[in-house]
């Protein structure tokens, strides 16, 4: 795959995890805000956000990662297209992982925004209601 088709294709993979995340995939200062709220390194501009939405650019390694993380989808998915990123129709990836439902996205950022103390009763409440679903 050329370069030109590769950065295609990030753009196209990134806009479909902002659209699964409920986030606009046309807004490129949005895109930028968002992440440098999250990113500990020097913040992006909006031509940087704006390059990588249209297919003329693809953010490096430790900023896609990131990203990644925020959207809830695999680093090499976003990266590189593949099975990771295909799903099967089942809510799993064709790998046989789960895949992450758009609400569930976007519960884990909420959950990335509380305090830690409050974030450790979001978990321990979520693990009582796997074990009671699990006892059924």
């Amino acid at each position: 795959m050329n370069s030109s088709n590769e950065r295609e294709s990030f753009s196209e993979r990134l806009q479909q995890a902002l659209k699964n995340a409920h986030y606009s995939p046309d807004s490129p200062t949005r895109l930028a805000r968002e992440f440098n709220i999250r990113f500990e390194g020097r913040p992006i501009t909006v031509h940087a956000a704006r390059k990588w939405l249209v297919g003329e650019a693809i953010p490096t390694q430790e900023k896609l990662r990131m990203i990644a993380h925020w959207l809830g989808v695999p680093a090499e998915w976003l990266r590189f297209g593949g099975t990771d990123g295909d799903l099967n129709g089942h809510g799993e990836t064709t790998n046989g992982t789960a895949r992450f439902e758009s609400a569930d996205v976007k519960l884990i950022a909420d959950l990335q925004r509380l305090d830690e103390h409050h974030r450790q009763i979001a978990r321990e409440f979520i693990r009582m209601l796997v074990r009671m679903n699990n006892q059924k």
